[in-house]
């Protein structure tokens, strides 16, 4: 995904962005299984103008970063739950846009 870009007072930017994992592995019955995840990423500071002028959708990238587990109340007051990656650091792979 595309990340999405905000900037705040005194010129500090964050960026949002998902990216998939997929697992391949067989069944007990033997056949081929694929699954997808996808991750919800959050960048803060300098990394966020190389996020910004390198990544979009397709881009294929390595993270480090740190999982965080957050808790809210939606607008109804029901408690919910959410994961993301604080992403420490990034290395871009294959070509820009390259989705294989």
């Amino acid at each position: 995904m595309t990340p999405e870009i905000r900037e705040f007072e005194k010129g500090k930017k964050i960026a949002r962005f998902s990216v998939a994992t997929k697992d391949v592995y067989k069944n007990q019955k033997g056949e081929r299984v694929e699954e997808t995840t996808w991750h919800n990423i959050v960048c803060f500071g300098v990394k966020v103008d190389t996020i910004e002028k390198y990544v979009s959708k397709g881009q294929q990238i390595a993270i480090e970063g740190k999982l965080v587990n957050n808790t809210y109340e939606d607008k109804e007051g029901n408690k919910k739950y959410s994961t993301q990656i604080n992403l420490n650091d990034f290395f871009l792979l294959g070509g820009k846009n390259d989705s294989k």
